[in-house]
């Protein structure tokens, strides 16, 4: 199963958090599919960690809206909503420009290598080879080094959760939307913007994004 490559190079990473990166991912991905039963056996199993890390994994899911856990029912992944669409966006629409424009101000060397390979790959974005959750996995990582790139833990953990749920709505009509590849080439000048050091261009080409982003949805339903 390819993982969405969001880690920075060398994170030493507990268990739990592996753990809890790799559930995370699944449920954002629709892997582990709306509404699905959790096990938290089988979860370990796969992951090769104990139950603990995975419990611990869970518990920060559920406050992210990823999984629910009903009494005497058990725990599962949380439906995809579509009525949540016009909620995630007034979120998105305030945050990610000025997600945007921070890193521009803000990211490092370092950011802006990593920035910088993440551009590389989405040159390679239309290529016939490249599937729907190939795209959105590149899609999760634009869109995660960003947000990185702020140095603002508060507002990189909210956009991330946000993200998160956005793109479980985008994966549940992945097979009505007819320009994937073109929603996620759209990150090369963003992407651009930012390692520019260009904050207003960075806001506004991001503000644009969650805006297209939204419009796609509505004409996919």
């Amino acid at each position: 199963m390819q993982q969405v490559a969001t880690e920075p190079a060398g994170e030493e990473l507990s268990l739990a958090e592996r753990a809890y990166r790799a559930i995370r991912d699944r449920l954002v991905m629709l892997e582990i599919r709306p509404g699905a039963p959790i096990n938290e056996d089988q979860l370990a199993q796969s992951l090769g960690v104990g139950r603990t890390p995975v419990r611990e994994a869970l518990k920060r899911l559920q406050y992210e809206r990823l999984i629910t856990t009903y009494p005497r029912r058990g725990t599962f992944a949380t439906d995809v909503n579509i009525t949540d669409l016009a909620h995630i966006s007034e979120v998105r629409q305030e945050l990610e420009p000025l997600a945007a424009a921070l890193a521009a101000r803000r990211a490092t060397t370092a950011d802006r290598t990593t920035l910088t390979a993440v551009l590389r790959e989405l040159e390679g974005a239309d290529s016939p080879r490249r599937d729907a959750a190939e795209l959105m996995r590149l899609d999760l990582q634009v869109h995660r080094a960003i947000y990185a790139a702020t140095h603002n833990p508060y507002l990189e953990d909210t956009l991330v959760r946000h993200d998160n749920l956005a793109t479980r709505i985008w994966c549940l009509f992945i097979d009505r939307l007819s320009d994937m590849a073109g929603h996620v080439g759209e990150h090369g000048p963003l992407i651009e913007a930012v390692v520019a050091g260009d904050a207003d261009k960075a806001a506004q080409l991001a503000h644009s994004h969650v805006e297209g982003f939204e419009r796609a949805i509505r004409a996919a339903i």
